[in-house]
């Protein structure tokens, strides 16, 4: 099987995968993270005075779809998540299971105030972060085949559970 799993940042998309993996231990579950197949630090593009994580021109799309193919063979379960895991047609054709996590932008911003990861960032790089994720991470709204998720709260995981087995 293999999952799709996207969304905003901060909205729970890793959560998730490691809590779908925990809950399949006499399987081999492997997680692939979007942002383990950004370009070299050489050619990733820029915006402002910043890295420009955000937007598929970041991204080795080719390196990650190869990963998902390759996993597949030796996994019982393939997680690939990511801000941008719908966004190529190659990998959306791949997944048995999309799950898209929905936040509100009060959310994210909320989130994002106290995530410290990469340290604090601009007001200006929060929003252009929204942004993209409104233009490379969403889904269509009248595509049934996604597992529409709310996040601003606690994920309902049974219902999850019950989808992957």
């Amino acid at each position: 099987m293999i999952i799709g799993i996207g969304g905003a940042s901060t909205s729970g998309k890793s959560w998730l995968a490691t809590k779908i993996k925990s809950r399949n231990p006499g399987k081999k579950v492997k997680l692939l993270c979007q942002d383990d197949f950004v370009l070299a630090s050489s050619q990733l593009p820029h915006i402002r005075d910043h890295v420009d994580w955000e937007i598929p021109e970041s991204l080795n799309f080719d390196r990650y779809l190869e990963a998902v193919m390759r996993c597949y063979i030796g996994y019982d379960i393939v997680i690939a998540e990511g801000l941008m895991v719908f966004h190529d047609r190659r990998l959306v054709r791949l997944f048995d299971m999309k799950i898209f996590i929905d936040i509100v932008k009060e959310t994210f911003l909320m989130r994002k105030a106290e995530d410290l990861r990469w340290g604090q960032e601009p007001d200006w790089y929060i929003e252009h972060i929204w942004e993209s994720y409104l233009k490379y991470g969403t889904i269509p709204n009248d595509d049934l085949s996604y597992l529409n998720i709310k996040g601003d709260g606690i994920i309902d995981l049974e219902r999850v559970y019950e989808l992957v087995g």
